[in-house]
């Protein structure tokens, strides 16, 4: 019994780092379950400043426009995440569908 509440309390603490990490990172913990354990975390769009991407892009002739699409497309759009932790103790992580 012993082993069994040492893992849980190591699955607990592996858990809490990763939401910590995740907080750090300007996430907002949505809906949090201990007992199981799972966290819903939302992260608000982030604006992009088109003026200063236009200029590095003039500067570097073009090469940037790549970084400045994926910025503009996929990085800075809100995002909402499963963090969450297996019976083994594996965390993982996944994307949540926003409507």
């Amino acid at each position: 019994m012993k082993i069994n509440t040492y893992l849980k309390d190591e699955h607990f603490k592996k858990f809490s780092s990763i939401l910590a990490r995740k907080t750090d990172n300007g996430y907002v913990v949505l809906e949090r379950n201990d007992k199981l354990p799972y966290a819903v975390l939302f992260r608000k769009e982030k604006r992009v400043n088109h003026k200063i991407n236009f200029f590095i892009f003039c500067v570097t002739l073009g090469l940037w426009s790549i970084a400045w699409i994926y910025i503009s497309n996929v990085s800075s759009r809100a995002k909402k995440i499963l963090v969450a932790i297996d019976e083994e103790g594996n965390p993982f992580e996944e994307k949540c569908y926003m409507g």
